[in-house]
């Protein structure tokens, strides 16, 4: 069972409890995600005392901290049982094509050690490959590659890993879009045999004959026929779950010999391969573009080597164009997997179900937590921290022996301070948004250490443990001695009011240095230039070895420092930074906001007498001191006095729980509260609408249609065209968000009004109003552009909401609700979306 079910037989006090002697938890790192991970420590601490527990995992390095705080919360003995061999040792390769000649290179041995002359042959073989192209300007590299070319690389590939044996493979993509082009590209492809085609055609046909005439006719499942009988198959999110079943149980007898799957196909399903291959190493996390990290890349990777098949399992990175660096490589493949983390958070339904049972209350729930015992380890800390800050405090001068400074230097600082946070979080803003910071963008820079500002040329952008890092060619300058250079928001302070950049005169002038995008970086412009930024940074690493130090910089850095001399000259002190919504086109009236403010408090800045006082950056660097120091005391008490980080939203949340009569003002659960507490997600939206009567009117598909902004996700479909009745019902729900969503705001919890309303989203209500009033699936995929697989999804989730919905009509006591609710959920359990599991036929 999901851990979901198993919280709720916890909280609701269910029998079964009392027999239960074992739960085994699989894959237990799933702790460590966003959405779920609550749930499982919430059931971890719920679990009664007799229960024994047994947690699995391949992927978890701080065993010991974890089992410490479950032998904490049990009161028992945990035995922690590890190896850190794989039963099948694994080697990675980088595959390099090069026309008709493709390679693969070692670059991780099984026994684990890097493999340097392995990748040093890679960067040779795709020097010869490139020698007679360029590339230049902003295009990101992985953009550059036609069709036909990444045809003929996986063509090549495919054909390789043939001729060594070493099918069946897996082709991790991190792009649903990108799985099904791949899969269609090579449809010239076929790697099964005569007898293998009738095999597979036999099995396909037994599967869909399970399902209605016009559902075998869908373009998904016609494409999908003839893909498999060639050997291939695609497994991810948007393929119909009858669909997926066929790729698996094929791909477990070797039928299926070429694989593209999403990163969901590592974790829900075991089925090792011979071979797994790395579409590319980075991926887009929802807010930027990243490396993998070791935890993600291992649990992909382990798909590789079937025991007792294979000696070892072969897992390979596609280098399409650039081939990444060795840190990266090494940092990827070799490096610690991401630590187990609590992603322990309070929710309503948590705090309700919590005020209505006796044995565990809201306090406990959150001192037994991993993130609070954690915390709770740091209190000593805090207070050694606290004696220490207090002694400097008090040795420090309150403030500076200057006339002209004395008056207005602490008003200075507090405006200062406004402007470089509201540049900071206008900066994360940017960051995140895909192409704001691409290569020859020009930026100013003020590195660690650095007197003044420089304008720099962006030459690369990696992300280095949640980290941007910008690579930039820059103007040399003199560096600051003392702690200045080690306080990273200093120089943000310093060049508040005057950026006042150094314009570099000649090559001998400029160096490639890297910045952190948040401490380093001062202003993002407008200007972006055509650089050849990979031959700039091998000609600058290759003068950076000492036989090489004395060559003439190459033609392309010649060019780079001529652009970066030209566009510094044009802009000056003054450059043209970058307006997020003017340039970027971000539609975020919070942003505007905090752009417009940042603007109107640097034109301030210029106005008070202390930065006419000839010994500014002194005085102004011990009043930094001075209240950094005092910020950090402050943050440090509040630390120790909240002995539960968590209790000052716990409050905020329960104030909102009282506000909107959820519970009274002794905590005793309302009728509101008891509704509330049945339902799984959107607790509150829900029983709002439920009780403002909303569904009353509707028919049941309508009532469908509605909910279904509660369970789908997807921001990128295209807007779905609703009756009056839907319309009229989405402006009511959207209404109702508003309501809730200010009233958070005013109780304190930290989440903005308009990312609580941004949570509904109404783009499938066409398709699920059609498929509750019995049409067919294939006549409702005209009306959207989302893959029928999240179609599927949705819908089956949508069904677990009208059950809530159908409870809790039985709870406030309406029959006529309750049958509309039951009539909805029998509407959409039809066909192709809830079809019989191939598994348990």
């Amino acid at each position: 069972m999901t851990t979901e079910i198993l919280r709720s037989m916890l909280y609701n006090g269910s029998d079964t409890i009392r027999d239960l002697e074992w739960v085994i938890f699989d894959e237990v790192h799933y702790i460590n995600d966003v959405e779920r991970g609550v749930v499982w420590e919430e059931v971890l601490i719920m679990l009664p005392r007799h229960v024994g527990i047994v947690l699995l995992s391949a992927t978890v390095p701080n065993t010991l901290q974890f089992a410490d705080w479950i032998g904490r919360t049990k009161r028992k003995k945990i035995y922690v049982i590890s190896t850190p061999k794989r039963p099948v040792p694994l080697e990675h390769y980088l595959f390099v094509s090069k026309g008709k000649d493709k390679k693969l290179f070692q670059v991780v041995r099984a026994d684990g050690k890097l493999d340097t002359i392995g990748y040093t042959a890679a960067l040779e073989a795709q020097k010869d490959s490139k020698s007679n192209t360029k590339q230049f300007g902003p295009i990101q590299p992985r953009n550059s590659l036609s069709i036909q070319q990444e045809k003929t690389i996986y063509l090549n590939a495919v054909q390789l890993l043939k001729k060594m044996n070493q099918l069946p493979v897996v082709v991790f993509t991190f792009s649903r879009k990108r799985c099904d082009s791949n899969a269609r590209m090579l449809n010239s492809l076929d790697l099964t045999t005569s007898f293998e085609k009738n095999r597979i055609r036999v099995f396909v046909n037994k599967c869909v004959t399970k399902l209605k005439h016009s559902d075998r006719n869908l373009p998904q499942v016609k494409t999908m026929e003839g893909l498999l009988s060639q050997g291939i198959g695609i497994h991810h999110s948007g393929i119909l779950p009858i669909l997926k079943e066929v790729v698996e149980l094929l791909f477990q007898q070797g039928l299926v010999k070429l694989l593209f799957a999403t990163e969901t196909f590592a974790m829900g399903v075991n089925m090792p391969a011979r071979t797994v291959v790395f579409d590319a190493i980075r991926k887009f996390d929802g807010v930027r573009p990243r490396f993998l990290n070791t935890a993600e890349y291992i649990q992909m990777a382990g798909r590789a080597g079937r025991r007792g098949l294979d000696t070892t399992g072969t897992v390979i990175v596609l280098c399409k164009d650039a081939i990444p660096e060795l840190s990266d490589l090494n940092a990827i493949m070799m490096g610690k997997p991401t630590m187990l983390e609590s992603r322990f958070r309070l929710t309503y339904t948590m705090i309700l179900n919590l005020f209505s049972i006796e044995n565990l209350t809201m306090e406990d729930m959150m001192k037994r937590s991993f993130f609070e015992v954690e915390n709770q380890k740091s209190i000593p800390i805090y207070e050694e921290q606290m004696k220490q800050l207090n002694e400097q405090v008090a040795s420090m001068s309150d403030s500076v022996a200057c006339d002209v400074c004395s008056s207005t230097l602490r008003q200075y600082y507090e405006r200062c301070s406004d402007y470089v946070t509201l540049r900071q979080e206008i900066k994360v803003v940017v960051s995140s948004t895909p192409n704001a910071i691409p290569v020859g963008r020009v930026v100013v820079v003020t590195a660690a250490g650095r007197t003044r500002p420089t304008y720099a040329i962006v030459l690369k952008v990696t992300t280095q443990k949640e980290t941007t890092v910008v690579t930039v060619l820059t103007a040399k300058n003199q560096r600051a001695h003392g702690a200045k250079g080690n306080e990273h928001l200093w120089p943000h302070f310093i060049n508040a009011h005057n950026t006042n950049a150094i314009v570099p005169e000649g090559v001998s002038e400029t160096e490639v240095i890297q910045c952190s995008l948040n401490c380093d970086v001062l202003a993002i412009t407008t200007r972006v230039v055509r650089v050849d930024a990979t031959r700039v940074l091998n000609d600058w690493d290759k003068r950076q070895i000492p036989r090489f130090k004395d060559d003439p910089p190459g033609k392309s850095f010649l060019s780079a420092t001529e652009e970066l001399k030209s566009i510094s000259h044009q802009m000056g002190s003054n450059p043209d930074e970058l307006d997020p919504i003017v340039h970027l086109g971000l539609k975020d009236i919070d942003l505007h906001d905090k752009y417009v403010r940042s603007k109107r408090i640097r034109k301030d800045l210029l106005t008070y007498d202390c930065i006419t006082c000839s010994s500014f950056e002194e005085h102004f660097y011990q009043m930094y001191e001075n209240m950094k120091i005092k910020e950090k005391l402050q943050e440090v008490r509040k630390r120790i006095g909240n002995r539960l980080v968590l209790e000052p939203e716990c409050k905020s949340r329960i104030e909102v729980l009282k506000e909107l009569k959820y519970i009274d003002h002794n905590c005793i659960l309302q009728l509101k509260g008891r509704v509330a507490r049945q339902i799984g997600q959107h607790e509150l939206m829900i029983t709002e609408l439920i009780l403002e009567n909303l569904f009353t009117e509707m028919q049941p598909a309508e009532i469908a249609a509605l909910l279904s902004c509660m369970v789908f996700e997807d921001k990128h479909s295209s807007e779905a065209e609703l009756n009056e009745t839907l319309k009229r019902g989405m402006q009511s729900v959207l209404h109702t968000a508003q309501r809730i969503g200010k009233v958070q705001y005013d109780k304190g919890v930290q989440m903005p009004v308009e990312d609580y309303i941004k949570q509904f989203n109404f783009n499938l209500a066409e398709v699920v109003y059609e498929w509750a009033r019995g049409t067919s699936f294939t006549d409702i995929m005209p009306l959207t552009d989302v893959q029928e697989g999240v179609i599927v999804r949705c819908i089956q989730r949508l069904d677990e909401i009208l059950r809530d919905v159908k409870d809790a009509a039985r709870t406030v006591g309406n029959p006529v609700l309750h049958k509309k609710m039951e009539e909805a959920s029998q509407a959409i359990k039809r066909d192709i979306v809830f079809a019989a599991s191939l598994y348990i036929q």
